[in-house]
């Protein structure tokens, strides 16, 4: 870029000295630490005052070089005053950027690399033109899952294509380069032989891909060496090889690949993956994608598709839910496990918020995000924001915050990616998802009517802001505005609940994961956490904290009706997007998915199911584990403050999975 905005010393003076509000008895910093704070050129990791700083400063150096650009006058004074009030906003955590804005913003990854994808959180592609071009969407959802993107798929293209032998007894040779487009470019190269008639075969040289262990620049972490992709090519060799020639690609081809996709980026180290996929409710072939169970007695999986189990883990199978469809089959599936999920396309075409009637504005919409909050045209992608209403003073204080959450997420949109399908999308919709985190709290504390109040005056508010600052911007205004997301490490950072989600109980040890070298576990142990090794992860350790969220309802006392019923407010007064919902469902409350869905089609946009954990069911280190107020206050009177100042060598890997809350931090 070729300006650059700054904040004046002056004003950062004032924060370099101030303890941030970190939640949850330090939680909230250890997974700053740990996921957001980057590594300085110095060596030591950015404080939390200076991790805003780069978020803030690089909002607004986007800002400035985009209005420079087009010549519609920038003012540095009015910036200045902007950009100092979304510093303080952003540092009380009233607001935070996704987990990726925290991680990527002001970096050289968007300043001189312009990798603009890896701002935003999530993608969707459809197969559904898969006969254009065969290998486009697998390369795509590679190329993007590598970037720490979601990606969402369908399997529409099955039937559309054939798959044909390539000649190996003349194969090329590649040789790949040790790049992320390298990757793609040779998982594009072995599909593409099978994919069309009188293709040869291609035979790799792995030579110069970085050995094991080296770190990964930019991006965090060290590389895994050639090992997941070399297994990923043969994968697919497996997949195609000896198939009659012109036999369709299936259903089950199309998610195999995808998922085998997603574990490669898993076990390439360079960012873990998160995938949707969505298929037809009437689809055998499709709704027996996971029929694979463990069997404890044995010690082995069985089902029909026990091969799957490798790999069938990397993405949530939903379907395409039709609106008045008998829900009895599918419903009586997912009481077994959680899935399907499902999204009703139709609602989501027609309409932003249901308080708001039909609009047909988004549609062209094909899909949505892995944790479908956000609808999406295929090869769009979208940046969400969040905002937290019980850290704001006042409704007026929380409708303030929402302008610069906002203008955030509308910022980002104004970056072109290095994707020309995807631009095309983005730069027309500018799309968006400002969403909410501890809403189970503010309910329980202020009432549902409160509530209501300050969803949709902080709609109409947010609407009011698209106008003045898209027509500063001279961009489109965004289709859809609005959603509510999972979230997960971003809501620990300020100590709330996730999203819509209620929580597992007042007290309970959150455990979190880190390398056993890591500078962060000596930081733990002196201020007095459990830190013991992982059963089940070489190399890892398990750090325990504390954890207490008074004054609300756990998923015990909320009934399967209740969280649907929540969602569905929130899908009528806040999300013209979507609502991301799990709904916990007691094993006495299977029976009731089919009436649910019967009731509420018309309500909701997307909706998802998990079977509550048997109380009493305890294994090794638990993510979560319930504990009393007893052991709660016990295990907090040990804890001194977390001292992670001039600390060196820990540079973050951003977050793993989705942002949702079911994320791992190693």
């Amino acid at each position: 870029m070729e300006y650059r905005f700054t904040l004046t010393e002056e004003f950062l003076d004032k924060y370099k000295n101030v303890r941030p509000p970190f939640g949850f008895n330090g939680l909230g910093e250890l997974v700053y630490i740990r996921t957001y704070s980057r590594l300085k050129e110095d060596g030591v990791n950015e404080e939390w005052w200076e991790t805003v700083r780069r978020v803030v400063e690089g909002t607004y150096t986007i800002q400035k070089n985009h209005i420079l650009k087009y010549h519609l006058g920038w003012d540095d004074d009015k910036a200045q005053q902007s950009a100092q009030e979304m510093y303080d906003r952003m540092f009380q955590m009233k607001f935070l950027p996704p987990g990726r804005g925290l991680w990527a913003m002001g970096t050289d990854l968007t300043i001189k690399r312009n990798l603009f994808a890896a701002l935003n959180n999530c993608a969707f592609v459809s197969t559904d033109e898969i006969d254009q071009d065969a290998t486009k969407p697998f390369e795509f959802l590679m190329d993007m899952s590598m970037l720490g993107v979601g990606v969402g798929f369908d399997v529409k293209g099955a039937g559309l294509i054939g798959v044909f032998q390539p000649d190996w007894n003349e194969a090329i040779n590649f040789e790949i380069p040790d790049t992320r487009e390298g990757w793609v470019q040779s998982v594009g190269m072995l599909l593409d032989a099978y994919f069309h008639k009188g293709r040869v075969g291609v035979n790799f040289d792995y030579s110069k891909i970085r050995k094991a262990g080296e770190p990964i620049k930019g991006f965090g972490g060290v590389s895994s060496g050639p090992g997941p992709l070399i297994k990923l090519h043969k994968q697919i060799n497996d997949i195609f090889s000896g198939r009659e020639s012109g036999s369709p690609l299936s259903t089950t081809d199309i998610v195999d690949v995808m998922n085998m996709i997603g574990c490669c980026v898993v076990a390439g180290n360079v960012r873990r993956s998160a995938e949707i996929v969505f298929g037809d409710p009437s689809d055998e072939e499709y709704l027996k994608l996971k029929d694979y169970t463990w069997n404890q007695e044995t010690g082995e999986m069985e089902g029909s598709n026990v091969r799957r189990a490798e790999f069938g883990w990397s993405s949530n199978n939903s379907v395409f839910a039709g609106l008045g469809m008998d829900y009895t089959k599918v419903a009586a599936q997912t009481a077994v496990n959680g899935e399907p999920g499902y999204i009703w396309l139709d609602n989501i075409q027609k309409f932003g918020r249901l308080v708001d009637g039909e609009d047909n504005k988004d549609r062209r919409a094909a899909g949505t995000n892995p944790c479908a909050e956000q609808s999406l045209e295929s090869y769009e992608m979208c940046c969400l924001v969040e905002t937290f209403p019980t850290r704001a003073e006042s409704k007026e204080d929380f409708l303030r915050t929402l302008k610069f959450a906002y203008l955030y997420a509308k910022t980002v949109t104004l970056g072109n990616t290095h994707c020309a399908e995807t631009n095309r999308v983005l730069l027309r919709n500018r799309r968006i998802g400002t969403s909410m985190s501890g809403i189970a709290q503010f309910v329980e504390s202020h009432g549902l009517d409160e509530f209501k109040t300050w969803c949709d005056e902080g709609y109409h508010t947010i609407q009011d802001w698209d106008t003045i600052y898209s027509e500063w911007l001279c961009v489109p205004r965004s289709v859809k505005t609005t959603s509510i997301k999972p979230s997960g490490t971003v809501s620990l950072l300020p100590g709330v609940t996730p999203g819509i989600h209620y929580p597992e109980s007042n007290h309970y040890i959150r455990r979190i994961r880190i390398a056993e070298d890591s500078p962060l576990i000596k930081k733990c142990i002196d201020a007095g956490y459990d830190v013991e090794p992982s059963v089940s992860e070489a190399n890892t350790m398990v750090v325990s904290v504390p954890v207490h969220i008074p004054n609300v309802r756990t998923l015990n006392e909320v009934s399967i009706w209740e969280q649907v019923s929540l969602a569905a407010f929130l899908q009528k007064y806040w999300a013209d997007n979507q609502v991301s919902v799990t709904v916990t469902f007691k094993k006495d409350e299977a029976s009731q998915i089919n009436p649910i869905l019967n009731y509420y089609q018309y309500q909701l946009k997307s909706v998802s199911f998990l079977p509550k954990l048997e109380k009493g069911a305890v294994f090794p280190q638990m993510p979560y584990e319930e504990i009393t107020r007893e052991k709660y206050l016990e295990l907090e009177g040990k804890l001194k403050n977390l001292d992670f100042r001039n600390m060196k060598g820990e540079d973050a890997e951003s977050e793993r999975f989705c942002d949702g809350d079911s994320c791992v931090i190693k």
